[in-house]
């Protein structure tokens, strides 16, 4: 597939590469220009771009970028053709991104960026941390393959979602409708837990919406205070810390 890839973070780079190496043509941009993007990620395939230029011609477009950022790319992407993917990485921290009101009044976080690009989107990768998909992606059908939920409202958006998470090394997991997408938001049993396709849709199913805003926090603040205590905390570290409390 030809794929864009807007945002050159810890999983757009992590993304750029993977998908560069599994045989697709990437392009990636960040706000700062093609100068600043990793050397590594050329290395891997990937081409650095312009932000202007990584929306043309292409099939899928990943926008991994902050929330705080999301309403900006609405103009950059007005002319993308309808039939273009659009798949959303971001997850909402209010200690990062600032309080985005209808967030806090608990709108789903994949819902309200749909709403402000002015189109529709799937949601995947959210709900892995960088750590984990970077470096525990294993081949279709190998013992243990972690999964990945995608949910979306278009089919377009979502095969073309289901189809590059198997290409990073993940299976996917149909979570459903948008609307849905809660229930991979940070503070949700699936949130970074590392579970498998066997395990992946109970975990989904299970989560409470009421709970999903105060995990998140308690979450962020015990990471934050093992971090300030001295703590360095590895992949396995911060996977252990959502299971105790998301579960």
């Amino acid at each position: 597939m030809n794929i864009g890839i807007l945002g050159a973070g810890s999983i757009g780079s992590i993304l750029a590469r993977k998908l560069s190496t599994a045989g697709h043509n990437v392009k990636i941009a960040n706000s700062r220009g093609p100068h600043t993007i990793d050397p590594s990620i050329v290395a891997a395939g990937a081409r650095a771009v312009d932000a202007t230029d990584v929306i043309n011609d292409i099939e899928v477009l990943i926008i991994s970028v902050p929330l705080s950022s999301v309403s900006a790319v609405k103009a950059l992407i007005a002319d993308l053709p309808n039939e273009v993917a659009v798949i959303d990485t971001s997850n909402y921290y209010p200690l990062r991104d600032g309080h985005i009101q209808a967030l806090d009044e608990g709108q789903v976080e994949s819902v309200w960026v749909a709403e402000q690009l002015g189109r529709p989107v799937a949601k995947a990768w959210n709900a892995v941390l960088a750590g984990s998909l970077e470096a525990k992606g294993k081949a279709a059908g190998a013992p243990g393959r972690l999964a990945v939920a995608v949910a979306g409202d278009r089919d377009v958006d979502k095969r073309a979602a289901m189809a590059l998470v198997e290409a990073t090394g993940f299976d996917g997991v149909d979570a459903g409708s948008l609307a849905e997408s809660w229930r991979q938001q940070p503070g949700a049993p699936a949130y970074c837990t590392e579970l498998t396709r066997q395990h992946l849709p109970a975990a989904l199913q299970a989560a409470r919406k009421d709970l999903i805003s105060p995990r998140r926090d308690l979450a962020i603040t015990t990471i934050t205070e093992k971090i300030e205590n001295g703590a360095v905390l590895t992949t396995d570290d911060l996977v252990e810390i959502n299971r105790s409390i998301y579960n």
